[in-house]
């Protein structure tokens, strides 16, 4: 018989007791009810949860105990202590201790999981303080919402501490999905306004059912101030612009153009306004301090300007500072504004695009209340930071024609210049799990980069991460996304170690022949192909090689005989075994339609190419709804676009004389 005591009253920590009770009740089936009780007394016999100042253990190697987890287990087979510095960091402390005994969070929801059958629990003896504060994943591609919640779910299960709702609404996000972007197999189901309103707030509740930091908004301040709704998009075959319907009264707090005001690419959100314009600054900054009011369950609120670059006012006010500069101010509008109302809100501003050029001028004057945010949406993804890092010359900043940093180390020699004035908190945005996951057929190249790029950061001074990516970014499998929250958990873990753990825990006693298929993918299709890199010549196309055409006919043999290994294991007593080596298989058919796609693009012949594709995304279309936990069509097909409808500038008859 056990019991969990819970020495602290608090909500997270109910879910924690009932969590622990569910997992070990799966892992003993002939254990028994186990009761929960409380009591602020902790008791032998029995496991204590609550947090590490209520047992009087010392928190005092973290800063500030409601943002930094300290994860501490100290247990025997029926008793012992699970606490944390907060009550997030209980709930992680009791994943931790399943780990220990054998568990394994492979991907969201229970067909994700690896439970094992014991016969009673091993005695645990850990204190952890996580490597990165911030370890966090933000809502992306097509969003379905059942797979939301399996994500926030999953979430604290791998040791992360943060989920971001990008948006106000995030209304495209929904309706990639809901409508079926790039699917014409499935109907459309177009949601409403207001349903996609309770979902956010769903999750919102989901997230603080689990303790986790909870980062709002970030874009959309430059439009819906000035009543303008943040979340429309562009509409081509819409029969009016969404700029028609802007108001005298809102274009003239619209950043000017080319002598005018309008919105940019017909959409709010991608809009900046004119920042020179202190009334304009006051609409953004009391919309601001509202939205902080009736948001106080928000540990963060993002502050981010317009989504697209060289996009700045060009008015004569606001040429005489940077966009950065105005920024600053607006930014010390906003912490006085928040002062006046006795507001403690964490606000997150951001170095991205226009703003990688730090302020010549302004600085920021309350630095506790803010955190930077570094989001490199520019660089290369196939390589990390180099070991030895070379002299970087920056570009001056002219407005409307910068062109961005190209790879990490230019984003930090950027961001060198942020940090002459800035001195507080800061952590990174990236972008691994957006397209660039799906330009990696293997899913290994990514994952070592991820790998890399974590400990870079960390090296650099920058506390952590959160990724801009599909919540359905497990497609062939769970290993990168893995790789990434265990890396920002424990930086000293290589990506060796991580792949055994994730391998044997996802394919079983087999799982080198797995990690073996996949490793002879990656060499014979490299990330750098799909990413545009590979081109032996760029005149004629990005994706022009001919010598690498040789690997795309190479590749069909590995996938032909990784899907016979697939089909050895096809079924397990295991459920995520099974899951997973199904998953691969539906993968290695993908795969197929692609290498064959990319021998033809990487001769050329972009029809022949284009047909393949057409017929992988027919196929895949029909398949979606079996695999939409894992798989995000929309954002597949958003990422492989570009490169099977770009033209090649070579005849086919050239490229057979030259080959």
């Amino acid at each position: 018989m056990f019991e969990i005591r819970k020495i602290t009253s608090n909500h997270v920590i109910d879910f924690a007791a009932e969590e622990l009770k569910k997992y070990l009740r799966m892992m003993m089936p002939e254990c028994g009810e186990i009761a929960i009780t409380y009591n602020p007394k902790p008791a032998s016999g029995a496991f204590c949860l609550g947090l590490m100042q209520d047992f009087r253990l010392d928190v005092s190697d973290v800063e500030e105990t409601d943002l930094d987890d300290i994860i501490y287990i100290y247990t025997g087979e029926k008793q012992g202590i699970i606490a944390g510095s907060n009550p997030r960091s209980v709930l992680i402390s009791v994943y931790e201790f399943l780990r220990k005994q054998g568990c394994r969070f492979l991907m969201p929801g229970i067909d994700g999981e690896l439970v094992p059958i014991i016969a009673g629990l091993t005695p645990v003896r850990h204190r952890f303080v996580p490597s990165c504060r911030y370890r966090g994943w933000c809502n992306e591609g097509s969003e379905v919402q059942y797979n939301m919640v399996e994500a926030i779910d999953f979430a604290p299960k791998v040791g992360m501490n943060i989920f971001m709702l990008e948006f106000r609404i995030p209304t495209s996000y929904y309706n990639r999905h809901y409508d079926h972007m790039f699917n014409d197999s499935r109907e459309p189901e177009s949601l409403t306004f207001d349903t996609i309103l309770q979902y956010k707030r769903h999750t919102e509740t989901e997230i603080a059912k689990r303790g986790l930091q909870f980062h709002d908004i970030g874009h959309g301040w430059s439009a819906d101030p000035f009543g303008i709704d943040s979340s429309v998009r562009r509409n081509a075959q819409a029969p009016t612009k969404n700029d028609d319907a802007i108001t005298p009264e809102q274009r003239q707090y619209l950043a000017m153009m080319k002598g005018e005001r309008k919105l940019v690419f017909d959409t709010p959100n991608y809009t900046n306004f004119c920042m020179s314009n202190a009334e304009a600054r006051k609409k953004v900054v009391d919309y601001a301090v509202r939205h902080a009011k009736k948001t106080t369950h928000a540990d963060y609120i993002h502050f981010w300007l317009g989504d697209a670059s060289n996009n700045h006012c060009e008015c004569e006010n606001c040429r005489k500072k940077t966009p950065s500069d105005w920024y600053v101010i607006l930014l010390n509008e906003l912490d006085r504004a928040l002062t006046a109302e006795k507001l403690n809100t964490r606000i997150v501003f951001i170095s991205y695009v226009d703003t990688v050029w730090a302020p010549l001028e302004e600085k920021i004057e309350n630095q506790k209340r803010f955190s930077c945010l570094l989001a490199p949406i520019s660089r290369r993804y196939t390589e990390s930071l180099p070991k030895e890092r070379s002299k970087v010359e920056l570009r001056p900043f002219r407005l409307n024609e910068n062109v961005l940093p190209a790879n990490l180390e230019e984003s930090f020699a950027y961001f060198d210049e942020w940090r002459r004035m800035w001195k507080g908190a800061n952590l990174a945005y990236e972008y691994h799990f957006w397209f660039h996951q799906y330009r990696d057929l293997s899913g290994l190249a990514i994952s070592k980069i991820i790998n890399e790029d974590i400990k870079s950061y960390k090296e650099y001074g920058i506390n952590g991460t959160i990724e801009d990516g599909s919540q359905r970014s497990f497609f062939p499998n769970g290993f990168a996304f893995y790789t990434y929250a265990r890396t920002l958990y424990d930086t000293s873990l290589s990506y060796e170690e991580i792949a055994e753990e994730y391998f044997s825990g996802a394919y079983g006693d087999n799982w080198r022949d797995f990690y073996s298929y996949l490793e002879k993918l990656r060499d014979l299709v490299p990330d750098k192909f799909f990413q545009g890199e590979a081109s032996s010549d760029k005149e004629v196309g990005l994706y022009y090689n001919p010598e690498l055409a040789e690997n795309m006919l190479k590749a069909e043999k590995v996938i032909d005989e990784g899907m016979a290994l697939m089909k050895a294991h096809y079924n397990s007593p295991d459920r995520v075994r099974t899951v997973s080596v199904r998953l691969l298989y539906q993968h290695a058919e993908y795969c197929k339609y692609l290498v064959k796609a990319a021998y033809h693009k990487c001769l050329g012949e972009d029809k022949e190419a284009r047909e393949l594709y057409s017929a992988m995304r027919a196929d895949f279309e029909k398949r979606e709804i079996y695999i939409e936990r894992y798989y995000d069509h929309c954002l597949i097909v958003h990422a492989l676009n570009p490169v099977f409808n770009s033209t090649s500038k070579v005849k086919k008859t050239e490229i057979l004389a030259g080959s």
